[in-house]
């Protein structure tokens, strides 16, 4: 009997998403019968329990999960350890999202082993697709054989994929307000799901926060007896350092880093990073000199993320979707380019709340185009166009019926010292960044066959 014929990655990514994809769709309620870790259990019990295989750190969080995620492992890498990234979403290439020693998992390898692993999956019953993609990343690093994986929560904590993970370190960044008609509408209620990652005896890294949020993950680690640290407080204050387009510089202790990514919210990651360090070198001995330290830093690449892309005028993407995002973005953008003529392009997904993010934006543009990217959950450009208009700025926006057109309309309007940004949701960044790599003749990222 022949084997099948492999699955081409056209065919292999076509699969995944044919299980229950609540990235393109929507979150149903957060709750057990959705998000049901059993599932997860039991299909890596049939695989050999691959989870157990490599040392893992587990970041949950609101906004900053994915920067303090690049963060850490850049670090563990420029060490020299074989480590690993799993994050979500992403935004090219679904490859993005399992990452060994710093590379992309190949097309020929998300291809075999989807392969392998679909017997095991369809045993399952109600898999979803974010399960099978956390599995397929487990069973990569550990086929790879991984020291250390770094592993960004999709959503939530408590009930998530990666929360069958027994984490060496749990780290909860900056929570606001998001999903919350998932994970409730208080900092209390939406902590308590993030913090749902500590497991008893933990040590657990936390961002500065909130009140509200910070009285539950006080709670979270008494009542499970973890550890917690809290960065901006002791040993884990920084002091910001000089900033210019290229990155900024920031001390801690007596050492002095640099960073590239932009925005004085990157310095709370980057030390948030620094700090799960440390609880990993006292957890299992795996140690980063200070060195390595500061090489990870330098070189972490994470774009999307206050990212200029052209200059005169000055074209801007960043990944902000809710308000306390775009608060962090409109003080970043105060801060880089004071006295800049600002226009705003801004795409959001339907089930965020960009009402908040418009509140925040809105007012230091001089003219906002509002307009959705491609992907099933955007909001259309009408009901943005509306929600503005309520706010008091419908003379000050238009429509664009793609982000192409958005940034065509845009640079029209633009003067050579005015800044472009591009914002609203991480689909939205990803077309501009498409569409500006096109227009500039630059190569284009990664990407996947439609």
């Amino acid at each position: 009997m022949h084997d099948p014929m492999p699955s081409s990655y056209r065919d292999s990514l076509a699969y995944l998403y044919s299980y229950t994809n609540y990235e393109r769709k929507g979150m149903p309620r957060y709750v057990m019968a959705n998000y049901d870790l059993g599932r997860m259990e039991a299909l890596l019990a049939r695989l050999g329990d691959p989870h157990h295989a490599f040392r893992s750190v587990l970041i949950a969080g609101t906004k900053g999960k994915g920067s303090t995620a690049a963060f850490t492992e850049s670090m563990l890498r420029a060490e020299g350890y074989r480590s690993a990234l799993y994050i979500s979403p992403h935004l090219h290439t679904f490859r993005e999202r399992i990452r060994i020693g710093g590379e992309y998992l190949s097309e020929e390898d998300v291809a075999r082993l989807v392969d392998k692993l679909k017997p095991e999956f369809e045993a399952i019953e109600g898999l979803t697709a974010f399960e099978a993609i956390t599995t397929l990343a487990f069973y990569a690093f550990a086929e790879a054989g991984v020291e250390i994986a770094v592993l960004e929560v999709g959503l939530g904590g408590r009930l998530d994929a990666t929360n069958v993970s027994d984490p060496a370190v749990a780290v909860i960044t900056s929570i606001s307000y998001d999903h919350m008609q998932l994970l409730g509408d208080t900092l209390a209620l939406i902590a308590r799901e993030k913090a749902g990652i500590i497991p008893p005896g933990a040590l657990v890294v936390s961002s500065p926060q909130v009140p509200e949020a910070m009285s539950m993950i006080e709670e979270a680690c008494e009542g499970r007896r973890a550890e917690l640290v809290v960065v901006g407080e002791e040993e884990y204050r920084w002091q910001p350092g000089q900033m210019s387009l290229r990155g900024q510089a920031f001390e801690l202790g007596s050492e002095r880093y640099w960073i590239p990514l932009l925005g004085r919210h990157q310095l709370a990651n980057a030390t948030t990073a620094l700090a799960a360090l440390d609880a990993l070198e006292r957890r299992t001995g795996l140690a980063v000199s200070i060195e390595a330290r500061k090489d990870g830093l330098r070189n972490t690449h994470w774009p999307g993320r206050l990212e200029i892309l052209g200059q005169h005028p000055f074209v801007i993407v960043d990944s902000a979707h809710n308000g306390d995002s775009a608060n962090k973005l409109r003080l970043s953008l105060e801060e880089l380019f004071p006295g800049r003529q600002i226009i705003l392009i801004f795409g959001a997904s339907g089930d965020h709340p960009f009402d908040h993010s418009l509140r925040e934006l809105l007012p230091i543009a001089a003219h906002t185009f509002v307009t959705r990217s491609q992907h099933p959950r955007a909001a259309e450009p009408e009901v943005l166009a509306g929600t503005a208009a309520q706010l008091g700025f419908a003379e000050r926006v238009s429509l664009a019926p793609t982000v192409a057109a958005a940034v065509t309309a845009a640079l029209a309007q633009a003067g050579p010292d005015d800044v472009i940004c591009v914002t609203g949701s991480i689909f939205t960044v990803a077309e501009a960044r498409a569409d500006w790599f096109a227009r500039t003749g630059q190569p284009l990222p990664p990407s996947d066959p439609v």
